[in-house]
């Protein structure tokens, strides 16, 4: 029977769909198109899945992805996902991707755009539910390629609602991506950043202050900085948090230790989302149910965790009360 947390109309925010790529899923594509994976069996592959740090877990996700060659592959990708986030009361969602991930590979935009669009024209008719695309730039690449990535995009920019940065943090902060952010403004694209995973608070100021971030995705270490605390409740700037991730790549020892509830009670917007769950273990719904088993959440606690996805959300005004109910 469904519960509460399945029935909350929610968005999702923080999806990588190249992270929804199950194991049994990878080997299947990898069979169809006769590329080798370093596992011998599914069971492998989820035996590797226990990751130390950001890294390790980046190193597992890019083999991955090489499994994605064609415009159906990304297609029953993404279709894949939002048949699981539907059942887990998800009305709304924007997905991240990863171009760099697969151009570096000889695959260019029409494949994987092509294969997308046909899953969310599929999703909002069959599902109903409405979607976005985010397009991060993979920061361990540096700015130059981030621009070489916006300008092959350019013919695609309608099918886009907003760019992000992600990829390993430390080392790489928002400050040397200002050139490339400001462009797509520019362009009428909405800017989010991830920042303050395993990064510095100082990375989030940096992603505010000189990349115009509208979110910041994670945003945990914020909580060490009481000025930026602050900052985030006064200017409503939401967080778009991933529990199961944050634990899975050791963040956090526990989930009861997690900052999600400190955060909420001190006024910021915070979110809660599944990141890569075909590699941490959970997609939306779990994460959830963890957070209000793991922090002691009452139900209005999590109703209102749902009601601010679906406010953080870069849908228009009209669309935001019609989820609401308001």
């Amino acid at each position: 029977m469904p519960d509460l947390i399945t029935l909350l109309p929610k968005a999702e925010l923080h999806l990588h769909i190249e992270g929804t790529l199950e194991p049994e899923m990878m080997f299947s594509l990898a069979a169809r198109n006769h590329v080798g994976l370093p596992f011998e069996t599914v069971e492998a592959v989820r035996a590797a899945y226990e990751f130390t740090d950001l890294q390790s877990f980046l190193d597992i996700y890019y083999r991955g992805a090489a499994a994605l060659h064609t415009s159906q592959d990304f297609e029953d990708l993404m279709w894949a996902y939002l048949v699981r986030a539907a059942g887990d009361g998800v009305c709304h969602a924007e997905m991240f991707f990863d171009p760099q991930t697969h151009t570096e590979r000889g695959i260019g935009f029409q494949v994987f755009m092509t294969g997308f669009a046909r899953a969310r024209e599929r999703a909002g008719r069959e599902l109903g539910i409405t979607t976005g695309l985010i397009m991060c730039f993979l920061r361990h690449l540096g700015e130059p390629a981030a621009l070489d990535t916006l300008e092959a995009a350019a013919p695609f920019f309608d099918e886009l609602i907003g760019v992000g940065l992600d990829s390993s943090e430390v080392g790489y902060p928002p400050s040397r991506f200002q050139e490339v952010m400001g462009r797509a403004r520019e362009a009428g694209l909405h800017v989010v950043a991830h920042a303050g995973e395993e990064g510095p608070p100082e990375y989030v100021w940096e992603a505010l202050d000189l990349l115009g971030a509208e979110r910041i995705d994670h945003g945990v270490r914020s909580e060490s900085d009481p000025a930026l605390v602050s900052r985030l409740a006064a200017d409503r700037i939401p967080l778009t948090m991933c529990p199961l991730s944050n634990v899975r790549l050791r963040v956090f020892d526990r989930i009861e230790d997690h900052n999600l509830k400190r955060l909420m009670d001190a006024g910021v917007k915070v979110t809660i989302n599944s990141d890569d769950p075909a590699y941490f273990g959970g997609y939306v719904a779990d994460n959830y149910r963890a957070v209000q088993q793991g922090l002691g959440m009452s139900d209005a606690e999590m109703s209102q965790l749902a009601r601010n996805s679906i406010e953080a959300s870069f849908l228009d005004a009209g669309m935001k009360a019609q989820l609401l109910g308001d």
